[in-house]
């Protein structure tokens, strides 16, 4: 398989468009929050712009047809979830032509959720307000 660059929302949603087998998008919304319990000195960097961790508010799922773009999805998004930051999103392909079943999509969002939570990430696509990918780090 070739690695693909995705430079924006758009290309990753025109790559899902394209796949042989239907799609479901899942979206796990996050927004910035200090951690329970945290620092002092913590708050401190939060208040400065820094720290905090991303925290799931909203998941949704959605074939790609139904997404219009980027800009219709933030608008949707802006409209329905308040102060979100970071989204990560995953395809759940069908099989044999079929969509994926709302069992499975349920099942798949609950792990993505999760996992997110977690700050076990790696296995999905982030995004920012302004649709660019995101890369995220291991601290250890």
């Amino acid at each position: 398989m070739k690695n693909i660059e995705l430079a924006s929302f758009d290309d990753f949603l025109h790559l899902a468009r394209r796949q042989p087998e239907p799609q479901q998008l899942l979206f796990v919304f996050t927004r910035n929050e200090l951690p329970e319990g945290h620092t002092p000195e913590q708050a401190e960097h939060y208040k400065a712009g820094q720290g905090g961790h991303l925290a799931p508010v909203v998941c949704v799922d959605k074939a790609p047809h139904e997404i219009g773009g980027f800009s219709a999805f933030v608008e949707e998004a802006d409209g329905n979830i308040d102060d979100w930051a970071v989204f990560f999103v995953a395809a759940l392909p069908g099989v044999a032509n079929r969509e994926p079943t709302p069992l499975a999509v349920e099942e798949a969002l609950d792990r993505m959720v999760e996992s997110v939570r977690i700050g076990q990430v790696g296995t999905y696509l982030a995004f920012d307000r302004s649709g660019a990918p995101l890369q995220f780090a291991s601290v250890n």
